[in-house]
């Protein structure tokens, strides 16, 4: 075994496909397990024949690494995280590196590195994604924390990356907790593409009354073209798999879909900001509804909607149309996310790269897509762009894709297929190009019963009502004439 020093340490075995990946890439990893016994067959088995070397305590792995030290901690969320960081400070000198490569959430990793850093330590927080396979042939990672620790680890971490047209899908994101912000967007827009697909699915199943291998050709050929992506692949080998008996397994498979909370954590985060981010909001709602499975099964017999007549239009035509609605859909998700994180940055001061995120994605990750790479040529021509929706590029493809997509809504909403995600899409889409909306009905309404005030539209002043002014009026003889600054029901 080598004695020289490792480049970095790694805490938890559960993705040794990344330190394999490392060790590919001439990067001597220092691998450690808390079931040391782990990190002993590790050694014997997956990375025989490897630079890989191994510790059995916190201390000797730290003994065995570089200056200034890098450690990668991938484990569970949480309190392990900090439990292990207490345990690495010891044996750790001011100027280490802690590198949290879980699935964190965003506040945790900016308390994490403000405390670490107030010590003379640096911290990073760094979304992965990729699964197992991205861990091996490289991942989408996004660095963000202690901006003094990139220059650090940038070769290590950008070597591993996945690589795109010669670009690793990894840069640095910002400070603080920003690059488990980035992964947390990322999973929710994960949420969002996965709902789009299902209901496309269901729209081909139930209402073209397509079987499954037809439906895997329509994904095929989308695959080709603007839908070109990890998920839609994924999907055309799912329905092509067959069980034992020939019946493709997908129809087997409950129809209540599980998660773990990041997509939820995005929502959430959506709403503490005031950003309309509705796909990913409905579609963390319609995992929700799948999981009342028994009620559903009730309501279903109880309650009628309309039959799901035998489509009589241009099949193909339909079907062409359909992929339209999901591009477009899929615009207006992504644009909802990076509207999320324009406002998440403002609020916590940090400078996001949006062409560097775009690009992160473009390989290695579960939304890797051709259409990443619009989205990052995008930002690059014009890096303050408010919305993606302002791009000229979006604009052309929504133009094209409207009529489709509008075909496509009406229709399942004749024939009763729930398209939460899509419908929400167009609605937002809607009322994103509309001037004026009908706000000014429920400002109206919450000053008749609340006296909370509003303002009047420019161009509608009187000698009363003044433009930017806090307006309240006596709808009625009994209204008072004090307005409210602090209801809020």
């Amino acid at each position: 075994m080598s004695s020289e020093l490792a480049d970095v340490g790694l805490i938890g075995l559960a993705v040794m496909n990344l330190i394999l990946n490392m060790n590919d890439h001439n990067i001597k990893v220092c691998a450690y397990n808390r079931t040391t016994s782990k990190v002993d067959h590790f050694l014997e088995n997956e990375a025989k024949g490897t630079n890989i070397i191994g510790a059995h305590s916190i201390e000797e792995l730290c003994s065995k690494l570089k200056s200034p030290r890098r450690v990668i901690l991938l484990v569970k969320a949480g309190q392990a995280v900090d439990d292990f960081i207490a345990q690495l400070l010891p044996h750790m000198d001011k100027g280490d590196i802690i590198i949290d490569g879980g699935n964190s959430h965003y506040p945790d990793s900016t308390r994490r590195c403000l405390e670490l850093e107030s010590k003379g330590f640096l911290f990073v927080g760094s979304g992965v994604s990729g699964g197992e396979e991205g861990a091996r042939y490289g991942p989408s990672l996004m660095p963000g924390g202690s901006t003094a620790a990139w220059p650090h680890i940038k070769d290590i971490f950008q070597k591993t990356a996945a690589q795109v047209k010669g670009e690793p899908c990894c840069d640095w994101v910002g400070g603080t907790g920003s690059g488990h912000y980035v992964k947390m967007v990322h999973n929710g827009i994960e949420y969002g593409d996965m709902q789009l697909i299902s209901e496309a699915y269901d729209i081909l199943r139930r209402g073209l009354n397509l079987s499954d291998d037809e439906i895997a050709d329509i994904f095929a050929k989308w695959n080709t073209g603007v839908l070109d992506s990890f998920l839609i692949e994924i999907t055309r080998d799912i329905l092509r798999f067959k069980d034992t008996d020939g019946e493709p397994i997908v129809a087997k498979i409950l129809d209540a879909a599980g998660q773990k909370g990041t997509g939820k954590w995005t929502a959430i985060d959506a709403l503490d900001y005031g950003m309309p981010v509705t796909l990913i909001g409905e579609a963390v709602f319609a995992r929700c509804l799948s999981s009342l499975k028994a009620e559903r099964v009730r309501a279903s017999e109880q309650i009628p909607g309309p039959t799901v007549e035998a489509f009589k239009g241009d099949k193909q035509q339909f079907i062409d149309d359909l992929e339209q609605a999901l591009y477009a859909s899929k615009i207006i998700s992504y644009a909802q996310g990076f509207m999320l994180m324009r406002e998440a940055a403002t609020v916590n001061g940090w400078d996001l790269n949006n062409a560097g995120i775009a690009a992160m994605w473009r390989g290695g990750c579960i939304i890797k897509s051709v259409f990443l790479g619009d989205i990052t040529d995008a930002y690059r021509q014009n890096k303050d762009l408010e919305s993606l929706l302002f791009a000229p590029f979006f604009q052309q493809a929504l133009a094209k894709a409207q009529p489709g997509w509008r075909r496509v809504n009406a229709q399942a909403t004749l024939w009763g297929i729930p398209i939460p995600a899509h419908g929400t899409a167009l609605s937002f889409f809607d009322g994103y190009r509309t001037a004026v909306v009908p706000a000014n009905l429920i400002q109206a309404q919450r000053d008749y019963f609340g006296a909370h005030t509003f303002k009047v539209m420019p161009g509608k002043e009187n000698d009363h009502m003044k433009t930017g002014q806090d307006i309240h009026v006596k709808w009625t003889a009994t209204s008072g004439n004090v307005s409210s600054s602090t209801y809020n029901a």
